[in-house]
């Protein structure tokens, strides 16, 4: 079994800053490229940003300058910090795992989207 879990969600007033976690565990072979996004009440969930495994990033534009994705290899865990928050930034924050698993004899690799069950954010004008 595969557990991603979102943490550090919460309030904060505009201008102020949050940092979300996420944990994948279980029986894991690798994971590959780790995502952030958000979905508000009524919109469609969005891509923030992404990191690959060695590192290399991407930005949606409109996080760029504020958001850092960062991750440690060894505990299977990405970082977001957020600063300088907005009223629109507002919105559960999901985070997506590209994981590879094994079968019952660790012959095979099977790499699948993993999803946690997100932690919400909100921000106060």
């Amino acid at each position: 079994q595969v557990r991603v879990v979102e943490s550090g969600g919460g309030l904060v007033r505009a201008g102020g800053s949050l940092r979300l976690s996420c944990a994948v565990s279980g029986s894991i072979a690798a994971v590959n490229t780790m995502a952030w996004y958000r979905q508000a009440p009524g919109k469609q969930r969005e891509w923030v940003v992404e990191i690959t495994e060695g590192g290399s990033t991407n930005y949606a534009d409109s996080v760029k300058g504020r958001f850092t994705i960062s991750r440690d290899n060894s505990r299977n865990m990405v970082f977001l910090q957020m600063n300088s928050l907005k009223p629109e930034d507002a919105a559960r924050y999901y985070c997506n795992a590209r994981i590879v698993t094994m079968d019952h004899s660790w012959s095979r690799p099977s790499e699948n989207d993993y999803w946690g069950q997100g932690t919400q954010v909100t921000v106060s004008s």
